[in-house]
């Protein structure tokens, strides 16, 4: 059964950016803390009028949590200055670094070879096989097959298949490199 998140402490550490220690759920074995890190930059910077008082860092680092750990909060859970938990979790998944396994899943996931791959998100081959060989994959390339995952629709928009094997000439030119590789006698 999967469990929605809950917030143990929060604690400002930079400029619009929270560590969050998560609370574990009662019934699973005890495991040191889960602490991540999360920029709120982008959150607060297209929330609107609704968010515009998180833009004054003094208020944001009062950041607590909220809800009974559902939450962080500003205003004590009482108006609209809170991320739910569900969605702080979101986005530190999204800002986490895609690791080359994760660049392997991905690809294996989505039976895509080497040169579809690259393909796909425009790279050349030999940067693809970087990454797949251990190269820091680039936030843009991870946020893009992330949005992949979430999204087929825009997987199957851009997704141009392969064929294997040496394209296959038509015979007229066939015809014609036999005659220009014999001096034009057959």
């Amino acid at each position: 059964m999967d469990h929605l998140p809950r917030i143990d402490d929060v604690m400002v550490v930079a400029p619009w950016c929270l560590e969050i220690r998560w609370a574990q759920p009662a019934d699973r074995a005890p495991v040191p803390p889960a602490i991540s890190r999360v920029d709120l930059s982008g959150w607060v910077a297209t929330g609107g009028d609704v968010l515009a008082p998180l833009r004054d860092l003094k208020l944001f680092n009062q950041a607590t949590v909220g809800n009974y750990g559902a939450s962080v909060t500003w205003d004590h859970g009482e108006g609209d200055l809170s991320i739910d938990a569900l969605h702080v979790k979101e986005l530190v998944e999204q800002q986490k670094p895609f690791s080359t396994d994760e660049l392997n899943a991905w690809q294996n996931r989505h039976s895509l070879s080497n040169n579809e791959s690259a393909d796909l998100i425009h790279v050349a081959l030999s940067t693809w096989n970087e990454y797949k060989a251990g190269r820091k994959v680039p936030k843009r390339v991870g946020m893009l097959l992330r949005a992949f995952d979430r999204d087929p629709l825009l997987l199957q928009a851009h997704f141009r298949p392969r064929k294997s094997g040496r394209p296959k000439a038509d015979e007229a030119s066939i015809a014609d490199r036999i005659q220009n590789s014999n001096g034009g006698n057959f």
